[in-house]
């Protein structure tokens, strides 16, 4: 039996499963941010760059997470990592191992992947039928 026809059953679930965690992740950078856990050793000025991208990261997070809204949420999601790579790190080297910009780099992909691949059926959407 081939590989792929063992694994191709399990994709949408890995979609899932990868949404999540993706999702939680991105969400305590927000945490981090906005209510000091955990301590990212810096403190964002309201109204800055930084600290609207939190609430993106805390909001959009959360609802990736869930899978509630997943498109609308990883497509914010998504051009605020790609504003935030461009802004912050690549005007430091064009690298993103040495820009520092490897996780906004990936988070502003894999999110624009979920735009279009959507939420997976472990998800509030596809519970309402929204996926």
């Amino acid at each position: 039996m081939a590989l792929a026809s063992q694994l191709n059953p399990w994709a949408p679930k890995v979609l899932s499963i990868v949404r999540i965690v993706a999702g939680l992740a991105f969400m305590v950078h927000g945490l981090g941010k906005h209510f000091g856990f955990p301590d990212l050793g810096m403190v964002f000025d309201p109204g800055s760059p930084p600290w609207i991208a939190g609430w993106v990261e805390l909001i959009g997070g959360a609802l990736i997470a869930l899978g509630l809204l997943t498109r609308i949420a990883a497509f914010l999601s998504s051009g605020t990592m790609a504003v935030a790579y461009f802004m912050v790190h690549a005007p430091q080297t064009f690298f993103p191992a040495t820009n520092g910009g490897e996780a906004a780099l990936l988070y502003c992909f894999l999110f624009f992947y979920f735009v279009f691949a959507g939420p997976g059926p472990w998800s509030v959407d596809a519970k309402i039928g929204k996926a």
